[in-house]
């Protein structure tokens, strides 16, 4: 059986995320616009610097804090940062986002996943119109960005996801 473009397309966020150096965490991130792949990312250190795996330390796990909170600490920069920075915004206007995210651990999907409150700003402004995430190889949610921009949880105080 053919398999459909939206989970081809996790699929490939899916194989992407295999290079991630989180040692919590590890998220696949790719842009579709006009079904051709634009950009592709994953969590890893920035450039030049050490990852997490190299260093067998996360900060924010040694502290326990709880997942979508204190990303100031994290070393990596996410896989939706990734994405965007190597993209020409031109090209994400009207695109959709793509994201994936499993355990480092234990290899299973990250269970009600989605985009911290700095991505999902980054998501806004990139002009990205859809972000489809994947629950399970089966089941995936598709969020319409404009919901983030109607519902925005800053002016809340909600922490987490």
């Amino acid at each position: 059986m053919r398999t459909d473009k939206i989970n081809y397309y996790l699929d490939i966020a899916e194989t992407v995320l295999e290079r991630g150096t989180c040692i919590r965490r590890n998220f696949g991130a790719i842009i579709v616009k006009n079904y051709q792949i634009i950009s592709t990312g994953y969590v890893g250190a920035p450039r030049g610097r050490k990852n997490c795996v190299d260093l067998g330390v996360c900060v924010r796990e040694n502290l326990k804090v709880p997942r979508g909170e204190r990303y100031e600490l994290c070393r990596s920069v996410h896989a939706e940062q990734n994405a965007i920075i190597h993209a020409a915004r031109e090209d994400m206007l009207g695109a959709v986002l793509y994201l994936v995210g499993k355990d480092a651990k234990t290899g299973e999907y990250v269970q009600n996943a989605n985009a911290c409150s700095l991505c999902k700003r980054m998501i806004i402004n990139a002009g990205i119109t859809h972000v489809i995430i994947r629950d399970s190889k089966e089941n995936y949610r598709a969020i319409d960005v404009e919901d983030w921009i109607e519902n925005d949880e800053s002016l809340s105080g909600a922490l987490g996801y």
